[in-house]
């Protein structure tokens, strides 16, 4: 018996099922005319770009390509700054040239940011100073200050230009040579305390220097190449706010944009034209909705009832889309939600970022592969090794071991090897500055140094040495897999 058709979608069918997480705000008018607003604003990305990006992540679902996505637990709007973004581009490119080096494939670069502004809560309410004031939800909705917690629909409009702001500097910088691989930052190693993990590391780095400087030699570097003097970077956030989502989820016709992503080459952001869809009403069957507020979006692991509003509003939008699994996810549910938000059954268009904690991703994760195996689906897998590791320390911050989250990444890997599966990405937290927020790796932090740099005011992230650290880790186990070395 086949099952039910399902019912017709729209931007806002999302609002006759049941939500969570959602915001309550005071002015109900104010919302509506700042949502209007926003939904008269240029798009944040484009079409062709996302069409692209769906191209990439069938090749990372297929085994030709690796996705690293990574970036802040929640931007904050003072992170909307020329240092803050470029240390976390320079990281996420340090990062990838690793792994390229390692894997041998081509590295999906996926940036937490120019959005990221929400931040789920599992009460709506929390104690500070013995007073009990609304949760903090992110810079879209309210403020750190506890003085300020009243949800206010002006902050909607702040996201929407600060990620605007983010966006364009991105650009600018990638356009200006700023990811030329014939320019690679020095690659300073004068944190890694540990000797022979420092030899380890700079024979990585040695290797890298002589492959591209073997690259000049031969003119394969030479500038005009654009595919060596930039790259593509996408940008992502867990889609929370619905009624901000609907006001950037627009119709393009098919068959002009999809040509338009075709014809885009390495860097095509510069290829799409015109600049935003025609605003004419189109016929339902000649138009796709896409989120134009990101590239990717994902649905978080407080989110995802299967009758909830976030998967109906997934289901509709042309996005490569994420949804976060942790050890809640019963394996049926899994499939489920496979079924609903990828019914063609295409490569790469969902992206599962587990979440397990290294104590219990032996337990969840090959019931979750095994599951998905037994369909005809092909998603990205992409281990979140950061959200299920997070502890307290003596100090009384909230901080993440780099043993922990390196130790499921490698069991991960092996995990997924042993099913005949493939880890195919890793989602980090992590910023390009050396903040103090999490211990261990390579400069060998202690609980006891958590307070000389802890700066996020959310979760824990990785700092830019322990995030150098992951990548190092990551490519030496695939580059030893290559080899046909025993772990």
């Amino acid at each position: 018996m086949s099952s039910p058709a399902p019912e017709a979608w729209t931007p806002d069918s999302w609002r006759s099922r049941p939500i969570k997480q959602d915001v309550v705000y005071d002015d109900p008018a104010e919302l509506s005319s700042v949502l209007e607003r926003v939904a008269r604003l240029p798009p944040l990305v484009s079409a062709p770009e996302i069409d692209r990006l769906r191209a990439h992540l069938r090749d990372v679902a297929e085994g030709r390509a690796f996705l690293l996505q990574g970036g802040d637990c929640a931007e904050s709007f003072d992170y909307c700054n020329p240092e803050a973004i470029e240390d976390k581009l320079k990281i996420l490119l340090q990062m990838s040239l690793v792994l390229i080096w390692g894997m041998r494939l081509p590295v999906v670069r996926i940036a937490r940011m120019a959005g990221q502004y929400a931040k789920p809560r599992s009460s709506p309410f929390e104690t500070v100073n013995g007073e009990q004031i609304m949760s903090y939800r992110g810079d879209n909705v309210n403020s750190i200050d506890p003085e300020n917690r009243r949800p206010d629909p002006q902050r909607l409009l702040s996201a929407y230009f600060h990620s605007a702001s983010t966006v364009n500097y991105v650009r600018l910088l990638l356009d200006s040579g700023f990811a030329d691989i014939n320019k690679p930052e020095a690659w300073d190693l004068g944190h890694v305390r540990n000797k022979e993990i420092r030899r380890e590391y700079q024979a990585i780095v040695n290797g890298l220097t002589d492959a591209l400087g073997f690259m000049g030699v031969i003119g394969a570097a030479d500038s005009h190449l654009p595919a060596l003097n930039t790259v593509d970077l996408f940008t992502s956030h867990e889609a929370l706010l619905l009624d901000y989502e609907q006001a950037l989820t627009r119709p393009v016709p098919k068959a002009q944009w999809q040509k338009a992503a075709a014809a885009a080459g390495p860097g095509g952001h510069r290829a799409y034209e015109p600049a935003t869809p025609p605003r004419k009403q189109l016929a339902p069957e000649l138009c796709d909705w896409y989120n134009l507020s990101a590239h990717f979006v994902w649905i978080g692991d407080r989110t995802r009832q299967l009758n909830g509003a976030h998967i109906e509003y997934f289901r509709g939008v042309r996005n490569p889309i994420g949804v976060k699994v942790g050890p809640s996810m019963e394996a049926d549910e899994l499939v489920r939600v496979l079924d609903i938000l990828d019914p063609d059954n295409e490569p790469g268009r969902v992206t599962l970022i587990t979440r397990y904690g290294a104590g219990k991703i032996g337990e969840f994760l090959p019931v979750h592969v095994r599951a998905v195996q037994a369909t005809a689906h092909r998603p990205v897998w992409c281990c979140d090794p950061c959200h299920g590791n997070t502890t307290t320390a003596p100090t009384g911050h909230k901080t993440r071991s780099f043993d922990a989250i390196i130790g499921e990444i490698t069991s991960s890997i092996a995990i997924h090897r042993e099913l005949g599966s493939r880890l195919s990405g890793v989602h980090l937290e992590l910023t390009g500055e050396h903040v103090t927020e999490c211990t261990g790796g390579s400069q060998e932090l202690a609980p006891a140094d958590l307070p000389n740099n802890y700066q996020t005011f959310c979760d824990p992230r990785l700092n830019y040495e322990q995030s150098l650290d992951i990548a190092f880790k990551i490519a030496n186990v695939f580059r030893r897999e290559r080899a046909g070395e025993d772990e």
